[in-house]
């Protein structure tokens, strides 16, 4: 297998016509249909039977991150619209919670539509909460290469930035579902468990989990359990280069507890399975953070950038995931950490050998996007002949009249190592 770097975006393209893309969800979350791919063979069901094509003792993979309403629309005096789209905090953190509960100001990398039509004045919103006026202030600071820095200020100082969001913003609906948000999306665009604020993104695989699906896995002895990754505005990054060595892979913040790692180490020899690409890619990641590690246990810091996991040093190490995972304990607790909140900006494509998930859960994605090229990945990475590949799945989805992205139907495809 060549290296991902060689890989031309135009081979992991389809026609997807704009009648496939689910505008709305279904009624009922689990309704939504379930491909499911094993072995080169193909099946179909729904959602909530999902627990049937699970082997038991499964250990399921679940995302909790609450989706931000990142979007604020401010309204010049002149009558124009700037949108502005705040997607990552431009300053260190150490935890996302702190920089959603920071009061009185922040700054933020945001996405700004109409930029052209702002100047150097400060824009700003008012809004009244009963009878207490609030309001909030952007004003642009500077231009980065793929994106702006805005500092932000608002009225009453003490409402936390989550508070200012929730009052002025809106929910970013992804820029294929072509409508303006509604009632709807408050909830439907959130999984039921979602907890931890900070994406601009939904994990959508988790968007058809109810509680009656929970009620089942837990029937047949399915575990589940959650770690954190922050969806940032870089998922819907189309790929632009024509080889993937020319594009740059979003970094996005994970969170995950020690108590996590351990319980996955007791799970490796049973099915895991992640639940959407960003907790298949937190949980890759962890594998190779432990590797780090345990190559160098010194190091202060780990994170994983887009192209270290196919160098040699580290394909050729050959460290078990227990392993790995046991020195990525060892390294948390020597520098007094129960958590590990890092960036990982790994890049999953064809060629990649995954060291930890067994299967995924995933929807359908869009063409030449880094998410088709994770699913070509785990579908490719079997014993079964070339001919059984992603593009076949997305065939038979086409064919067999599934809804395709965010609020459409899904799939679980399991991996042979």
């Amino acid at each position: 297998m060549n290296h991902p770097k060689t890989i031309s975006i135009q081979d992991y393209t389809y026609d997807l016509p704009v009648e496939k893309i689910a505008l709305h969800p279904l009624q009922e979350r689990d309704a939504s249909k379930l491909l499911i791919y094993r072995d080169g063979i193909i099946q179909q069901d729904i959602y909530k039977n999902i627990a049937d094509h699970l082997p038991a003792n499964s250990f399921l993979v679940f995302n909790n991150t609450k989706v931000i309403k990142a979007r604020l629309k401010f309204k010049k005096i002149s009558g124009g619209i700037i949108e502005i789209f705040c997607f990552e905090p431009y300053e260190i953190i150490n935890e996302y919670s702190s920089v959603m509960g920071k009061t009185g100001s922040v700054t933020w990398k945001c996405m700004i539509g109409g930029v052209s039509k702002w100047k150097k004045d400060v824009l700003e919103i008012k809004l009244t909460s009963g009878n207490n006026p609030l309001s909030v202030s952007a004003k642009l600071i500077e231009k980065l290469n793929d994106a702006y820095v805005v500092e932000f200020n608002w009225s009453p100082t003490s409402l936390s930035f989550a508070e200012v969001l929730e009052h002025f913003g809106d929910i970013p609906l992804p820029p294929y579902i072509k409508r303006q948000t509604e009632k709807e999306d408050l909830e439907r665009y959130q999984t039921i468990y979602a907890k931890d604020e900070g994406s601009v993104a939904a994990p959508t695989a988790g968007l058809h989990f109810t509680k009656e699906v929970f009620n089942r896995l837990a029937k047949n002895n399915i575990k589940t359990d959650f770690i954190t990754l922050h969806v940032g505005a870089g998922t819907f990054k189309p790929v632009k280069a024509a080889i993937m060595q020319e594009h740059e892979m979003h970094s996005e913040w994970i969170d995950v507890s020690a108590e996590f790692i351990e319980r996955l180490i007791k799970h490796l020899h049973k099915t895991v399975v992640t639940v959407g690409t960003t907790s298949l890619r937190t949980i890759e990641s962890l594998y190779w953070m432990g590797v780090k590690a345990y190559l160098q246990p010194a190091l202060t810091q780990l994170h994983i950038s887009q192209w270290e996991v196919y160098e040699p040093a580290m394909i050729n190490c050959n460290i078990t995931a227990k392993d790995a995972l046991t020195a990525l304990q060892s390294w948390l607790k020597n520098n007094n950490q129960q958590r590990l909140f890092t960036q990982s900006q790994i890049l999953i494509a064809p060629g990649y050998h995954f060291k930890i998930a067994n299967a995924i859960v995933t929807n359908f994605h869009q063409p030449q996007s880094t998410l088709l090229l994770l699913v070509a990945a785990a579908t490719e990475n079997t014993k079964v002949p070339q001919q059984f590949n992603w593009r076949k799945i997305y065939n038979y989805a086409m064919q067999n009249d599934f809804r395709f992205l965010s609020y459409g139907d899904g799939s679980l495809l399991f991996i042979s190592h």
